[in-house]
């Protein structure tokens, strides 16, 4: 996570609201649910980052200088008193109980996944100080894995249709190929993290380090040996069958997976004769796989017509399921224009002519880590009750002019029956809450590990 100081990772106006709330406010509750948007299910995934990297590195007498400095010269009051207390009553950690559903569950929108509360009376503003920093940890890492999570069902989907294999093939399908396309290191860390909880294919090392610092994986994702065009393209147009000669030569071992673009002149003559005939004797004595990957043109289009034209030349297998796969020793990876739409399209036109989805891979880039934002899935965090002289209030808000933006009221949890999630009010039903207390003011209460989180995800 980048170093900050904690009082300032967040919205300026905060600042402000401690002198706003009504007298006698002793604790401010909220929640955070998805209200809606692009998927009717989000796999909840990314707090524990934030847990460890931020809620657990505690607020500093320097901290509280900095910030006052900073928030009086930018037009905002600095409530010193209540930072001070934190500095010196609770050890420089925020007092706040947090509780969320276990990572890696999948949840259908409309419900409650995460709830803070603050724990000193004298602090209630806290609840909402934390919202920026701690929505933001929410809402990135939980799109990213459910999107991921979406299209592994389309693929999954295809598989089950066309593939003798299909949970083999399954975890190493949809590769991240997102690191140069997202605007942060910290956001290749989420995100990357975020998209290993459904595959483990991945080029994007932040994340594979991410899922091992916060979650303890020892190697989350893999990689395998893979040309760019500046490979290719050193050797001159007229040496392009040596680079390819070159990079088999060095890489194409028994059992080794080789992925070489082949689009940098002209993708049919690379496919038809150079991997299709000068060099495809080499390719089938190595006890390699090269894997052709286009990178232009219409992505829909090209990567089946690379499938048909490796057919042509290497012939294919049918499968027990009636479906065309081509020999071993080849595949197709597309990695560019990939989304969730075009490989639905992909899929559907090679099953149309009858390959199976063996034969192809993704590689997705922007679409999959940097393309979603917080109305992806409707993200908020909202006040749902305050506690004003001991006695617990329920508050919301209903915008007359949007219905769809109405908040919850009351504190709240989620349960379970049937298989179906539901959001209820926390009196009566705290003993079947599916929430679990996470955090409280500076301890980690659980320490969800990786496997854990991708167990989760594949139950439905």
């Amino acid at each position: 996570m980048i170093e900050q100081n904690l009082i300032l990772a967040g919205d300026s106006y905060k600042a402000s609201h401690f002198k706003m709330l009504p007298d006698g406010t002793r604790y401010v509750y909220s929640y955070i649910e998805s209200r809606g948007g692009k998927n009717d299910r989000t796999v909840f995934f990314g707090l524990q980052m934030f847990l460890k990297g931020v809620l657990g590195k505690p607020i500093t007498a320097e901290m509280i200088d900095e910030a006052e400095a900073f928030l009086t010269a930018h037009g905002e009051p600095f409530n010193r008193a209540g930072w001070e207390i934190i500095l010196r009553e609770h050890k420089g950690f925020l007092p706040l109980s947090i509780r969320a559903v276990p990572e890696g569950r999948v949840v259908p929108v409309h419900n409650v996944l995460a709830t803070v509360q603050n724990l000193d009376p004298r602090l209630p503003w806290l609840t909402s100080y934390i919202e920026t920093g701690l929505l933001r940890a929410i809402w990135y890492g939980t799109t990213v894995a459910t999107q991921s999570w979406h299209i592994k069902q389309i693929i999954k989907a295809s598989l089950e249709r066309s593939s003798d294999d299909p949970t083999g093939q399954l975890p190493f399908k949809l590769h991240d190929f997102g690191a140069r396309g997202v605007s942060s290191a910290e956001s290749a860390a989420i995100g990357g993290a975020a998209h290993l909880v459904n595959f483990m294919g991945s080029d994007t090392m932040e994340g594979i380090i991410a899922a091992r610092r916060y979650y303890g994986e020892p190697m989350a994702g893999f990689s395998i040996v893979a040309a760019e065009h500046s490979t290719v393209t050193a050797w001159g147009r007229d040496g392009e069958t040596a680079a390819y000669r070159r990079i088999l030569d060095a890489y194409a071992k028994p059992g080794a997976i080789v992925a070489v673009v082949s689009d940098s002149y002209d993708l049919d003559n690379a496919v038809r004769n150079i991997w299709g005939g000068s060099l495809m004797q080499q390719i089938k004595d190595s006890g390699a796989t090269l894997v052709v990957r286009p990178d232009s043109g219409d992505p829909t289009v090209v990567p089946v017509q690379t499938v048909e034209a490796l057919a042509e030349k290497f012939g294919t297998i049918v499968n027990g399921k009636g479906f065309k796969v081509l020999p071993s020793c080849v595949r197709v990876i597309q990695g560019d224009g990939i989304n969730e739409d075009s490989i639905r399209i992909i899929l559907a036109r090679l099953e149309g002519k009858g390959f199976s989805a063996d034969n192809v891979a993704f590689g997705m880039g922007g679409a999959l880590l940097q393309q979603v934002n917080r109305d992806t899935q409707k993200f908020a965090m909202k006040a749902s009750a305050v506690n004003v002289n001991g006695v617990w209030q329920d508050i919301y808000k209903a915008p007359a002019g949007d219905p769809s933006k109405r908040s919850k009221a009351g504190r709240l949890c989620l349960v379970r029956e049937e298989g179906e999630y539901m959001t209820v009010p926390a009196e009566g039903h705290q003993w079947r809450d599916q929430l679990i207390e996470v955090w409280r003011e500076g301890e980690l209460r659980r320490d969800w590990t990786f496997a854990e989180v991708r167990e989760r995800s594949n139950e439905t």
